[in-house]
């Protein structure tokens, strides 16, 4: 089997501990339209009994868990 060059192993590296930083740079919140753009779908769920109100979240796609706002 045939061994990886150190300059990719190394290229591979850094790319992986790049990927958090990426992440912490999307939005926080979406709006409906970019959620649905994004192959997401709404799930509004309430919070408790449903008197303290409701959530709205992105469930899949590019968006998937961020608050729609």
């Amino acid at each position: 089997m045939r061994k990886l060059p150190y300059t990719l192993l190394t290229a591979l590296a850094v790319s992986a501990l790049a990927m958090p930083v990426t992440a912490a740079a999307l939005p926080a919140d979406v709006t409906a339209g970019q959620c649905i753009a994004g192959g997401g779908m709404i799930v509004i769920s309430a919070v408790g009994d449903g008197s303290q109100g409701y959530t709205k979240r992105c469930m899949g796609g590019v968006h998937d868990g961020q608050t729609v706002l």
